[in-house]
């Protein structure tokens, strides 16, 4: 019965994550406005933090000319920037990466987190 009970509730919370995983990349712009402070998505250019154009599918850590934090560096051993590890990142990424210099706290809603990989996947979006 438990089984059960618990088969059921990966089905139905199963397709709302995947849901989410389209995101919008236009919503995903104007949410990223809080991330473009100290990033850029549309340009090679490194600000307080890296260039996030083109992070999604990329290894985690290796945009030219900065300087991560040795935590960062760390943690990205062997990750790519994919859709699932951007999603685990973005809700606190000073919680997953003990030691980051990311001063961000991070995108609460799930929706906010879907929509902002949107757009990085779709800088272009307006």
């Amino acid at each position: 019965m438990k089984l059960n009970c618990l088969i059921l509730a990966a089905a139905m919370v199963l397709p709302a994550g995947l849901a989410l995983a389209d995101g919008d990349a236009v919503a995903g712009a104007k949410v990223f406005k809080k991330c473009m402070a100290c990033h850029t998505a549309t340009e090679p250019t490194n600000k307080v933090g890296p260039s996030l154009m083109g992070i999604v599918g990329r290894p985690v850590a290796t945009v030219e000319g900065y300087k991560y934090s040795a935590a960062m560096v760390a943690f990205g051993a062997g990750k790519i920037w994919d859709e699932a590890e951007l999603t685990a990142y973005l809700p606190d990424p000073r919680g997953l990466v003990k030691g980051t210099k990311m001063a961000f706290p991070g995108l609460k809603a799930p929706e906010d987190i879907a929509n902002v990989i949107a757009y990085l996947k779709d800088p272009t979006a307006k």
